[in-house]
């Protein structure tokens, strides 16, 4: 009996000690969670911009290809041996500049004996004019000396003809491309020798729909990108507008040239055009880098003034905005609904925050937007 009650007796104190520890624990992290309840978090700090009207001039896109002002594939015009290359790949040339020389020491040969032929010739008909003169030869004798003059004369300008076309020479001034002859190669009629480009300036071609016709003209202002030149804007004029629709397109080709100094831009390359219209929109617009992009939909957080429950004390809350975007020019997006002029929005790392967290602002080092934003090493 007596071992059975000390063995009651210690079970009922475990039961106690026990119960007291899951007291005193069950009190502490009651007391945990009103901390937790009653403590704020330190607002965070964010870089804001006030969504304001921008005029912004009506474009319209395109995409074209840059080509040549003048270009061309020199070809050999008649079949010859290479003897002699006068330039250098890759280098400007000036129009007459010697390019390529075929072997011409027989059409030489032949020059000298048609050129002694044609001075006979000369001799012969001078002489018969003057025996014609005193009645001393028939008109047909005369005739007859004329016409082979004539003919001495023209041996002589083929020849020359044939040396010309085999002594190759840059048609116009422009940058030359890759070398595609040797020297001592045989040429053939039609064989491909280097291609010449004239660079600066350089044209642009494009299309637009036909709806657009009545908007576009003569002198409007373009403006190319491209990836050649990342965050440069080039700009032109419109030079020259299709005379006529093509008929599976419904579009009408559109010329414009741009001027090419440092000459990036080469023939081929595929641009972005914008022609701007003597138009301007009233927009609003915020930096790109204030949209929190999703699946399900774009959105701002929106700063707001706020009163504490807690403390009672008015301070800087965020509320997420859905809104529907329009048009990105530059570090800006125009935005179609969602937001209202004067309204504050944080302008860099949403994706940091949440619905209702407390902000405070601090444009200290926030960044510059800009609607055409240039790099540094440009």
């Amino acid at each position: 009996m007596v071992m059975k009650k000390r063995i009651l007796y210690t079970i009922a104190g475990l039961i106690l000690v026990t119960g007291v520890l899951g007291g005193i624990k069950a009190l502490q992290i009651h007391e945990m969670i009103l901390h937790g309840e009653q403590s704020v978090p330190p607002p965070l700090p964010v870089n804001t911009v006030v969504v304001q009207k921008q005029s912004w001039q009506e474009l319209l896109s395109s995409v074209g290809s840059l080509e040549a002002v003048e270009g061309v594939m020199v070809t050999a015009e008649l079949t010859g041996k290479v003897v002699k290359i006068g330039f250098e790949p890759g280098t400007m040339v000036r129009a007459g500049d010697l390019l390529v020389q075929q072997d011409i020491s027989s059409e030489k040969a032949q020059l000298r004996g048609a050129e002694a032929a044609l001075e006979l010739a000369r001799v012969n008909v001078e002489r018969m004019r003057k025996l014609l003169a005193d009645e001393t030869i028939a008109q047909s004798q005369y005739d007859n000396a004329a016409a082979q003059y004539k003919e001495a004369r023209a041996q002589v300008d083929n020849i020359r003809a044939t040396i010309e076309k085999k002594t190759i020479r840059a048609p116009f001034a422009g940058r030359l491309g890759i070398r595609l002859v040797n020297l001592g190669q045989t040429l053939n009629e039609g064989d491909q020798i280097v291609s010449l480009q004239s660079l600066n300036p350089i044209f642009v071609n494009f299309s637009l729909p036909q709806q657009e016709l009545a908007q576009i003209r003569l002198g409007l202002k373009v403006q190319l990108t491209t990836d050649v030149l990342p965050g440069e804007i080039v700009e032109g004029k419109i030079t020259a507008i299709n005379s006529q629709v093509d008929t599976s397109t419904r579009n009408i080709g559109v010329q414009a040239t741009v001027a090419n100094s440092q000459e990036h831009l080469r023939p081929g390359m595929f641009v972005k055009v914008d022609v701007v219209l003597p138009v301007e929109d009233q927009v609003l617009a915020i930096p790109t880098t204030a949209v929190l992009y999703a699946p399900y939909g774009d959105s701002v957080f929106v700063v707001e003034e706020e009163k504490s429950e807690k403390n009672g004390q008015h301070g800087k809350i965020v509320r997420q905005q859905f809104v529907r975007l329009g048009e990105k020019r530059g570090d800006f997006a125009s935005v179609v609904s969602g937001l209202k002029e004067g309204e504050t929005v944080v302008s860099t790392g949403a994706f940091k925050l949440r619905n209702g967290q407390a902000v405070v602002v601090d444009n200290t080092l926030a960044p510059g937007f800009q609607l055409a934003p240039k790099p540094e090493e440009s």
